[in-house]
């Protein structure tokens, strides 16, 4: 309301300001009664006496006009069509009028109406900083997803819509759904790389960043399918860190870097990836040979009995040197998996009291905590 106010201000401004140029045209010349050009220049004679007494013109300057109007007075006279004269310049007059008048309107009230035919006078104003701050476009794609997902629940087999729809879940945080999403779209769309890869993604984000067991098994159908399924293998090389295999990681890592496309825009996070694993540190105990080949035919029970045992390993070395943050992030992220919050809390409290002397580190620790939702 307040910018509709302020534009019918500047209309007024500026039709005030046309009304003082235009003003002259509509005037007529002055005239008697009757509007004769003999009346006119008499008039006109009676001005330059003003004038002169006044003292606004000389003496010269009084007689020379005197002598000029004398001079068309005698003519206007003498001709024989004053009257159609005085008739034309009648009509000139009301010409100029009329021309007049219209500028007036046209220039005042076409700004206005075209402001309130294209513009949006009901809209309230808000303030520049506000406008500056409000996320562009966050209510019309909260609308656009409505939409797409009022259409899903009444065509729960349009496998596009489910693939339309799974990034923008994931853009706007909405895990578990972009999850459901996800497998919808493998479901009706046909089991590909990309998909897989697509699914094992959500599932991690879900999962805070745990590469979780599901997750791990989307990643390695893909890489099945594509052995050059890029973010497959970067997820693998994660899932071997989080596990305690660095090497493993890094020669995931590696081999993506070794036959990267120049300019591929995810070089860099794996490149980080890669220098994580690689620095020196003190790393933990971690199976041997036979123990791979024989957790290869366990059962699931058993396989899950020989992680924790290799876990439990881990956490007794760190209780004995409490220096190796990574080994201590690596313990937190392993309880998550194996699904002991409890415990992964308790390894972070542990963690922090250990590296009481290293801010840098426990900053490294409170990060991954708040990444896994493990605060409160």
């Amino acid at each position: 309301m307040a910018t509709m106010i302020l534009w019918v201000i500047f209309a007024l401004m500026t039709a005030a300001a046309i009304f003082a140029v235009v003003w002259p045209l509509g005037r007529a010349p002055r005239a008697s009664a009757g509007g004769s050009d003999l009346a006119v220049y008499k008039d006109q004679l009676k001005e330059i006496d003003s004038d002169r007494a006044s003292g606004l013109i000389g003496e010269a300057e009084a007689e020379a006009a005197r002598l000029e109007i004398s001079r068309r007075l005698l003519a206007a006279a003498d001709a024989p069509n004053g009257a159609g004269v005085a008739a034309t310049g009648s009509r000139r007059a009301g010409r100029r009028r009329l021309a007049a008048l219209a500028a007036l309107v046209i220039l005042t009230a076409g700004p206005l109406a075209f402001y309130i035919a294209f513009g949006s006078p009901n809209i309230p104003g808000e303030p520049a900083f506000a406008r500056v701050n409000t996320p562009q476009g966050h209510e019309s794609i909260a609308s656009l997803v409505g939409q797409v997902e009022a259409h899903l629940a009444a065509v729960p087999n349009d496998g596009a819509g489910w693939e339309v729809l799974a990034p923008v879940y994931m853009r706007l945080g909405r895990f578990d759904d972009a999850v459901q999403a996800r497998k919808k779209a493998l479901q009706l769309n046909g089991d590909t790389a990309t998909r897989e890869a697509d699914l094992g993604e959500a599932e991690t984000a879900a999962a805070n960043g745990v590469v979780t067991a599901d997750a791990k098994t989307a990643f390695e159908r893909a890489v099945a399918r594509d052995p050059k399924e890029n973010k497959a293998r970067y997820f693998l090389g994660l899932a071997a860190e989080q596990d305690g295999r660095s090497s493993d990681a890094a020669t995931i890592w590696r081999g993506m870097l070794a036959e990267a496309p120049s300019g591929a825009p995810w070089a860099g996070f794996v490149s980080e990836a890669l220098a994580r694993v690689s620095s020196p540190r003190v790393m933990p105990a971690g199976p041997s040979t036979d123990d791979i080949s024989a957790a290869s035919t366990m059962s699931e029970d058993a396989r899950r009995d020989m992680i924790r045992g290799m876990v439990a390993r881990l956490a007794g070395r760190l209780h004995d040197n409490g220096v190796d943050v990574d080994g201590w992030l690596r313990l937190v992220r392993a309880y998550v998996v194996l699904g002991d919050r409890d415990k992964a809390k308790d390894a972070a409290a542990e963690a922090r009291r250990a590296l009481g002397e290293r801010p840098d580190d426990i900053r490294r620790i409170d990060d991954l905590v708040k990444g896994l939702g493990l605060e409160g």
